[in-house]
Parts: C-alpha cells; sequence; structure tokens
C-alpha cells in the first residue's frame, strides 16, 4: 500500500509580499485622494490675484535697405 505524501514546500512567503503591497495600495489611494479631491485641508476658498501687465516692448528700429 502506497504512503500518502504530500510535498508542500512553498507558501507562507507571499504574506509578506501581499503585506507590502496592501500597504502601497493604501498610499496611493491616500495620494490620489488629495490630488484629485483638492487636498481638502485649509478650508476655504484662497484669492488668487496674478498680476500679468506688462510694460509696452518696442522692437528695435530697422535700418532701410539699401538701394542701388
Amino acid at each position: 500500500m502506497a504512503d500518502n505524501i504530500n510535498n508542500n514546500t512553498g507558501g507562507g512567503g507571499n504574506a509578506g509580499m501581499a503585506f507590502i503591497i496592501g500597504a502601497v495600495v493604501v498610499v496611493l489611494a491616500i495620494v490620489a485622494y488629495f490630488v484629485f479631491a483638492g487636498g481638502g485641508l485649509g478650508g476655504g476658498e484662497k484669492d488668487v490675484n496674478v498680476d500679468v501687465d506688462l510694460p509696452e516692448v518696442s522692437a528695435p528700429s530697422v535700418p532701410a535697405p539699401a538701394e542701388g
């Protein structure tokens, strides 16, 4: 009669990898929330006033072409 032999040599090592991948997924989800939801910190609307009025700049004068 044959003996029932189980050769289970693997397993157990993937638990650490699953934990690391799970932690990375959670961190990416938190970063995505702050990127796409506008942060959510520091409530209220901010006044952004940007002045883009520049002084008028004229091109240098070009000498007249020589007639000849």
